[in-house]
């Protein structure tokens, strides 16, 4: 009796950490695809307004706009199409300007329920329809539907959610500038930093501080927000401490995993390493509430969201003369996650540890990421996607969850093999897991990932990875191709 409990227990835990995490994705998958607007809205920000770095009032005319119906519009049609296609993508815009109109503060929370809402109706009342449409009136009853929805969508949002909305927006943002006059701001990293390591870092930072942060600059010119999940400090002293006092693979991938996390932006490069030492969360929390308590004494902030968290993003995200503050806080995170992260390490090397534990965190990321009862189906299937013979290959996809940081490196770095061995006519694409399109021969998609990438392309060969810059998968599917 006591194992089935105990069975139950971690079936209810497995589900309730895929519904957060599958939740997060569905967040960060609604603003990802739009990060470009959101920096192009930052440098016009960070250019033109009256205190930015050229200030031109005519030019200063498009940051309310951008700001006020551009974002929110493609966050609502990026969420519609994730429920819907283009169908729901438009039946969620239209729903969302109903709220746009009626408040007075940027609507990325509104869009955020809207956008996914309209696509949803969308999609039931085109299933209720299905085969009851007399032949001829199919695109009559397709466009009025879409219409008749959205406009009724439109005004519900105006009448009723947006005010509701705008409400909890505007209590939200109290509050957050509540915490953060009174200091206790720098304590979030205790949340956050977990939070980064269990990959909902893209999650946290544009489906929570992204519209919180864009609310306070309209009134503060900078936000705080923006630094507090972007900020590559405490994953950098993590990184450098493994290059001082690491062991065997860890140790040797360490210098380059600080180019690719301090430079690309990309963080979760170093998860596996604190995974692989689990103490190493007091390190990164550690960095986290020193670099986040320096930014709030020197009023650091940024005008817009880095994306991905490279310390270039940030210093091009910085307001004029804001740019010693954010250095310092990311500096000093760095320094704090540093030293405690060294004691950790130097520590487990006078016990004369000689594991390395490298690979094993990797898997760490896995079993994180899926529920264990389907582990063994999974890698049965890998193994059998794996076996299927390599020919005719036109299209590669790497395949990550925001299908931007990853996969668009496991990407570079087969071009650069197939290149090396002057083989054309093959195209390398990267895309998020839940867009790879359906005339991809070959999927390359971490572990994790396999069984979304499967329903997404099950006529595709699945090739499953742990780490994005482990080449020895690509080395043996190298050598498939050329003995094809």
């Amino acid at each position: 009796m006591e194992t089935i409990e105990n069975d139950k227990q971690n079936l209810r835990s497995s589900s309730l950490k895929k519904a957060v995490q599958s939740f997060g994705s569905f967040l960060s998958g609604m603003v990802m695809p739009n990060i470009g607007a959101f920096i192009a809205w930052g440098l016009i920000t960070a250019l033109f307004i009256k205190t930015g770095w050229i200030p031109n009032d005519n030019l200063s005319k498009l940051v309310n706009p951008m700001v006020d119906y551009m974002l929110p519009m493609l966050i609502a049609y990026q969420g519609g199409k994730l429920v819907y296609d283009i169908r729901g993508g438009v039946v969620g815009v239209i729903a969302t300007m109903g709220m746009i109109v009626g408040t007075s503060i940027p609507m990325f929370l509104g869009a955020m329920i809207m956008g996914p809402l309209g696509g949803y109706l969308i999609k039931k009342f085109d299933k209720l329809v299905e085969g009851k449409i007399p032949t001829g009136f199919e695109m009559l009853v397709n466009n009025f539907s879409a219409g008749i929805l959205g406009g009724i969508l439109a005004v519900i949002a105006y009448l009723v959610v947006g005010p509701v909305v705008a409400g909890a927006s505007s209590g939200l943002g109290s509050i957050a500038l509540a915490i953060t006059k009174k200091g206790l701001l720098p304590l979030i990293a205790l949340v956050v930093e977990p939070a980064k390591i269990l990959f909902l870092n893209n999650a946290v930072n544009h489906g929570v501080f992204t519209p919180l942060g864009i609310q306070q600059v309209q009134s503060l010119g900078k936000s705080i927000f923006f630094l507090l999940e972007a900020d590559p400090g405490p994953g950098l002293g993590i990184l450098l401490a493994y290059c001082l006092y690491g062991k065997g693979s860890a140790k040797s991938s360490a210098p380059g995993a600080v180019i690719i996390q301090f430079l690309g932006g990309i963080h979760e490069i170093y998860f596996p390493y604190v995974l692989m030492k689990p103490l190493l969360l007091l390190a990164v929390i550690t960095g986290g509430i020193c670099a986040d308590l320096t930014f709030v004494l020197l009023h650091a902030g940024l005008v817009a969201a880095a994306s991905p968290g490279s310390i270039i993003a940030l210093m091009a995200m910085c307001p004029k003369g804001a740019e010693l503050p954010v250095l310092a806080g990311v500096a000093i995170g760095a320094v704090a996650s540093f030293l405690v992260a060294s004691v950790i390490l130097k520590r487990d090397k006078a016990n004369k540890e000689t594991t390395d534990d490298f690979q094993e965190a990797q898997s760490k990321m896995k079993e994180m990421k899926k529920e264990s009862k389907n582990q063994v189906v999974n890698a049965a299937n890998d193994q059998n996607s794996e076996a299927k013979e390599i020919s005719n290959i036109n299209l590669i996809v790497f395949a990550c969850d925001a299908g931007m940081g990853s996969s668009a490196m496991g990407e570079s770095i087969l071009k650069k093999e197939l290149k090396n061995a002057n083989i054309q006519g093959i195209k390398v694409e990267h895309y998020s897991v839940d867009s790879i399109p359906k005339t991809a021969d070959v999927v390359f998609v971490q572990e994790s990932l396999s069984e979304r990438a499967r329903k997404c392309v099950p006529e595709a060969n699945i090739i499953t990875v742990k780490n994005f810059l482990d080449r020895s998968k690509y080395v043996e599917f190298m050598e498939k191709i050329k003995n094809n």
